[in-house]
């Protein structure tokens, strides 16, 4: 079964005509950074379907829009939804950006370094450094560069990028929840 889709313009009007639930798959530190003010953050590498399923506050039959920054992961995460037996999600094309770009409410917090950039500036300096290393040390640590070129070649086929999974869970990428309960709001910690 494929990928269900709607556009930012007609995620706009569902928001206009009442409530839906709508699941932001990103890291925490980029859903911080700004989000659709109707999102809950939910990341990918921590979603379980049946308890997000579960979870939903609105009728269980209707459908469950999913967003990311760009379309990509939202994508992954209705792939998870589909394997585990729910058909009724959707995906966010175009994702965040072009929600913002379309003039949906978002809220926006601290400015972080996308997830897409870490993952280009860390290939690019292992790249760099396996060169360097092959260079003036031993050439085998040319292999090292050949093992993130590879990495990349496999991220852009499968649409899927171990090194940003890995990148998702490191302390710069996680939200520290507050620690007093006047600022636990739901507006806040979702």
């Amino acid at each position: 079964m494929s990928v269900s889709t709607i556009n930012p313009q007609q995620l706009a009007e569902l928001c206009k005509q009442g409530r839906i639930e709508l699941i932001d798959v990103r890291t925490p530190a980029e859903f911080r950074e700004v989000h659709i003010d109707v999102a809950r953050n939910v990341p990918l590498d921590a979603l379980d379907p049946a308890v997000v399923m579960q979870s939903r506050s609105g009728p269980k039959d209707a459908p469950l829009y999913l967003v990311c920054r760009s379309g990509s992961r939202g994508k992954q995460a209705c792939e998870k939804f589909l394997a585990a037996g729910f058909t009724n999600v959707i995906n966010v094309a175009g994702g965040t950006l072009a929600c913002v770009e379309c003039g949906l409410p978002v809220i926006r917090g601290a400015k972080r370094i996308s997830l897409e950039r870490q993952v280009r500036i860390a290939a690019g300096v292992l790249v760099l450094i396996g060169s360097l290393l092959g260079w003036f040390l031993h050439p085998a640590f040319i292999g090292l560069s050949a093992f993130v070129g590879a990495g990349l070649v496999f991220a852009g086929v499968t649409d899927t990028c171990g090194m940003g999974l890995m990148l998702a869970r490191m302390p710069w990428n996680q939200v520290k929840e507050p620690t007093s309960p006047c600022c636990a709001t739901e507006e806040v910690c979702s």
